[in-house]
């Protein structure tokens, strides 16, 4: 048996987050959860409470404590992460940061985009911008996670690992609405909104997700890695597998040059290459495999 961790997990009680706090606790690890108290911690883990962009809170809730790993969920600017990395240097000897595909939204590659793409140590950081401007953030999202992987990437002595992680699927608390968004126009064969071109793209279920990361905090690979499953797969596939648990639906196209358009609905091509965690150790599975029962999982109401 594997000796106990101490894990920390900054923020992500939710969603694929709150899976892979289970995985940790099911295998023995000694669990702290920091967020800023809006949700409580689950049974059996310690919860701290503080706003990670206050650094002096952020020093005070965590105290003397030293972590094995650091899990951080929520790290979406360069300012949260020059401060997380000032407060857990020298308390860890991991750190992973979940980031995302949307670090490559300025690609347009037929090929499968690896992690060179985009170079965290090559990456400009601009403490300055207004990165507590929601509406900034928002809109800045790729850029903020590009920049936050730079400030770890700037310190080799941090040992950090950035999963950039696909599209999310599947789950019955899927959040973001986005299958619900096509199951209510396929429901009334209202029109979906796409580019002149739709390009396909990388995806992951919500379980797979929840695995890589309880697997990534056990490795010791520092750097980006791409988490996606196998296979890129087209806006019109993945409405047919929305279409199939409709009866009796329509799948409208309706094309427009507006910036508005629905989700998953890409006019770069950046699907993700996962050859590094593949030789890193970690078998993917195929995205046709488990799509059905992610749709089914999510919409299981409008059966």
């Amino acid at each position: 048996m594997r000796k106990a961790r101490e894990v920390l997990v900054i923020g992500g009680n939710r969603y694929f987050g709150k899976r892979l706090i289970a995985r940790l606790v099911a295998a023995g690890d000694r669990v702290t959860v920091l967020n800023r108290g809006s949700s409580p911690a689950p049974p059996g883990v310690t919860h701290l409470v503080a706003d990670r962009d206050d650094e002096k809170a952020l020093r005070e809730a965590v105290g003397t404590r030293a972590f094995d790993v650091v899990l951080d969920q929520v790290c979406y600017t360069p300012r949260q992460a020059a401060i997380a990395r000032r407060v857990f240097a020298g308390r860890t000897g991991r750190y992973v940061m979940t980031s995302t595909v949307e670090v490559y939204e300025h690609e347009d590659s037929e090929a499968l985009v690896p992690e060179s793409a985009v170079d965290p140590v090559t990456v400009a950081v601009d403490l300055e911008l207004p990165w507590d401007d929601p509406e900034f953030l928002d809109s800045h999202y790729g850029e903020g996670k590009r920049q936050a992987e730079a400030v770890f990437a700037a310190d080799p002595a941090f040992r950090c690992a950035s999963v950039r992680v696909a599209h999310v699927l599947g789950g019955d608390d899927d959040f973001t609405g986005r299958l619900q968004h096509y199951a209510d126009r396929i429901r009334t064969g209202s029109p979906i909104a796409v580019p002149t071109v739709s390009h396909p793209a990388t995806y992951i279920h919500v379980e797979e997700i929840a695995d890589f990361l309880f697997w990534a905090a056990g490795e010791d690979f520092t750097g980006p890695v791409n988490a996606a499953s196998d296979g890129l797969l087209p806006l019109d596939e993945l409405c047919g597998a929305v279409a199939a648990r409709l009866p009796g639906g329509r799948t409208v196209f309706e094309t427009t040059e507006s910036a508005e358009v629905s989700p998953f609905a890409f006019r770069h091509r950046y699907g993700m290459d996962n050859s590094r965690a593949a030789r890193l150790g970690f078998p993917f599975g195929d995205v046709r495999q488990w799509l059905p029962s992610a749709v089914a999982e999510t919409l299981g109401k409008d059966d």
